[in-house]
């Protein structure tokens, strides 16, 4: 028997009446013959075999472990239903202009003019969605567009049909995809029920970040091991770890039993590595890895399923040989600037495009601070460019040889204890920065540092950062190979001098040694120059900025994938159990919709780390950074992946009561794994 259940729903500007389907049907039948699997499309998902035949990876994979198949209903067709071949028709308007154009229906018209109207019009003919499977928590969900503005009573017409013609309604949910679809959600009557995005992540155990297949020996290393010095990691390991390290040698592959962040170090160096990535909850006791320890292995990352098996040594060097790392040419030193030059000075830009004036200005003054020195010159950034410094490659190589360091590093590379042995190779790296630290700088470099920050940045507490000849050049970020580090006039301990020479010191730090090793790169050819700002001690909020959306692989829903967290809690290297807000900011849509994949564990439920007002000029920042060096590494296109990596932060400086932006850094984002 087939009864009628009736709702009072409260719509913008009344009340309305809601009507529905008891869900105590009839059992469903598969509405596709045997053998056919490949229909253009079904109008009743009546079993698993009936969804499989028409469902697609989604084009847009925020969430991993998702199948999607497009939903359509025709309004003008008396509210036809159409569950489409999401591999044959991947968006919406292939499908529509194909089956829903002619023959007595409205014409569909061109895509621009369709993503228009059936997104955003309150009068439109067709309401688009998505019906997804989670494998991890096995749900199944309907969703809408992130930027789609269909009102409350569009979305429940939508859910009452598919709910109606799915095998599986009665389990069927909504899940809002941004905070405007949430917003509109909370008009939704309680016949839908809303799972959120954190919801469906709490049940997920797989994390790919970087896809791909490796061969290694499978080692696993608990937090101790990382940071004792007794167990040290090879190129030809595959890790599991037990927590996400803030610090990790390279590696052939990496699973952690904590979930990441897209934007942590370790999945940034996976990337620039090219080597597979996940998180997977509960690794390190995972049986099915630990039967597995200590043998070689093939460990593949794929964007559902990870798979792991075992191999002989000889598969495993075989496969090496021919998956060796190409070797990464960095540009050769130019020691020809012998002076301090402030940012202004640092990039030719009106006497050469920016990319012949990157390729002049990288030799001497390293890669982060020659993409620093582009902020001067980008015309349509929203705020004041920050103020820098930088002391070029020169003074770095002057230190070497005038206190022997450069004979003594000569002499090192070539002992053969250091370069068997991983223990003796991280003593004498550390007894080199230890003499680094301690070795006098030449007067006149001293003298004219002094002066420079006196003038510049009188009395000013400073970040003296690292800025190699081998960081931050396309396709190799040496993401956290080196390290920056705070000098204060207003603190004894933290003098000038002190501070360069930690800078210059850091070359040698085992991780680098290791990833440079790993990519060929020629350690004498290796040049440090120091860029110099402003040191904010009392943030209100920082993060990184990808000026792309990470998840898009497509280019259908373009956004910025951006990171914010309180204070000056790391973002890259999280504190365990730390976690930062992550969204997609879709800029350039109407009404500019935010999709929050993550909160953060700093703030109150329900609150965020930055602003609307914030994120909005965030976005205007990044929207200038991306246009200024698309012409060098851009475009992006679904062939080639171009984005920039921008640091930033709001800081309230002493005195004032506005939260200001900041632009720490921009370079080039090394890309998905695909």
């Amino acid at each position: 028997m087939k009864f009628l259940y009736f709702t009072l729903v409260f719509m913008t500007g009344g009340w309305l009446l809601a009507c529905g389907d008891d869900l105590n049907r009839t059992p469903f039948e598969c509405s596709l013959a045997p053998g056919n699997t490949d229909p253009d499309y079904v109008s009743v998902v009546g079993c698993r075999s009936d969804y499989d035949a028409v469902a697609a990876p989604p084009l847009v994979a925020a969430i991993p472990g998702a199948s999607s198949v497009k939903t359509i209903i025709d309004q003008n067709d008396a509210d036809r239903l159409y569950f489409q071949n999401s591999r044959r028709y991947p968006i919406h308007w292939n499908f529509a202009s194909t089956h829903c154009s002619g023959n007595g229906l409205p014409i569909v018209p061109t895509l621009s003019q369709f993503n228009q109207t059936e997104y955003y019009s309150p009068d439109r003919r067709f309401l688009l969605g998505a019906l997804n499977y989670y494998e991890g928590p096995g749900v199944w969900a309907y969703e809408i567009a992130p930027y789609d503005t269909a009102s409350a009573a569009m979305i429940l017409k939508a859910f009452r049909a598919i709910r109606k013609n799915l095998w599986v309604g009665a389990d069927l949910r909504f899940h809002p995809t941004s905070d405007t679809v949430a917003r509109e959600a909370e008009n939704l009557p309680r016949e839908v029920p809303v799972i959120t995005t954190d919801e469906l992540f709490a049940g997920i155990d797989y994390q790919p970040l970087n896809l791909g297949t490796s061969m290694g020996q499978l080692r696993f290393f608990s937090e101790q091991d990382l940071t004792s010095g007794t167990k040290y990691l090879s190129f030809r390991d595959i890790a599991v770890l037990q927590t996400v390290p803030n610090d990790l040698s390279v590696c052939s592959g990496t699973i952690t039993a904590e979930f990441q962040t897209p934007l942590a170090h370790i999945n940034v160096l996976a990337q620039n590595r090219g080597t597979p990535n996940m998180g997977l909850r509960g690794a390190f006791d995972h049986p099915d890895l630990r039967a597995l320890e200590d043998k070689w292995v093939e460990l593949t990352v794929g964007s559902g399923e990870w798979t792991i098996r075992e191999v002989t040594l000889e598969e495993a060097d075989a496969w090496w040989d021919t998956h060796r790392p190409p070797e990464v040419t960095i540009p050769a030193m130019d020691l020809s600037v012998t002076d301090i030059r402030e940012i202004e000075d640092v990039l030719d830009i009106p006497g050469l495009p920016l990319g012949e004036a990157l390729a002049a200005a990288i030799p001497a003054f390293g890669g982060k601070a020659s993409h620093y020195g582009a902020f001067p010159h980008i015309t349509s950034f929203p705020i004041p460019y920050p103020k820098a410094v930088v002391v070029p490659i020169y003074f770095y190589r002057q230190f070497l040889e005038q206190n022997g360091f450069d004979t003594r590093i000569e002499a090192m590379l070539v002992d053969p204890d250091f370069r068997n042995d991983p223990a003796v190779r991280e003593a004498m790296l550390q007894s080199l920065r230890d003499d680094m630290r301690a070795a006098p700088v030449d007067p006149a470099f001293e003298a004219a540092l002094l002066e420079t920050m006196a003038r510049v940045f009188p009395g000013r507490r400073l970040k003296f950062r690292s800025s190699t000849n081998a960081e931050d050049l396309g396709g190799f970020t040496g993401a956290g190979l080196y390290e920056s580090f705070v000098a204060d006039p207003a603190d004894p301990a933290k003098p000038y001098v002190d501070a360069a020479r930690k800078v210059w010191s850091s070359v040698w730090r085992f991780r680098a040694f290791e990833e440079r090793e790993y990519r060929s790169i020629s350690h004498l050819e290796v040049g440090m120059a120091i860029l110099i700002n402003w040191s904010y001690p009392a943030e209100d909020a920082n993060g990184v900025a990808i000026t792309a959306n990470i998840f898009d692989t497509q280019g259908i829903e373009p956004g910025y994938y951006i990171n914010a967290q309180l204070g000056d809690f790391s973002v890259v290297l999280p504190a365990a159990g730390v976690q930062s807000d992550q969204f997609v900011y879709h800029y350039d849509m109407p009404g500019q919709p935010i999709v929050f994949l993550a909160h953060s564990t700093l703030v109150p439920p329900g609150e965020t780390v930055i602003s609307r007002a914030q994120t909005e000029q965030l976005g205007q920042a990044l929207a200038a950074i991306h246009a200024f060096f698309a012409p060098v590494y851009g475009p992006n296109t679904p062939d080639h992946f171009y984005a920039m990596d921008v640091e930033w932060k709001y800081n309230t400086e002493p005195g004032e009561t506005e939260s200001r932006l900041v632009i720490k850094q921009a370079r080039p984002y090394p890309g998905r794994g695909q």
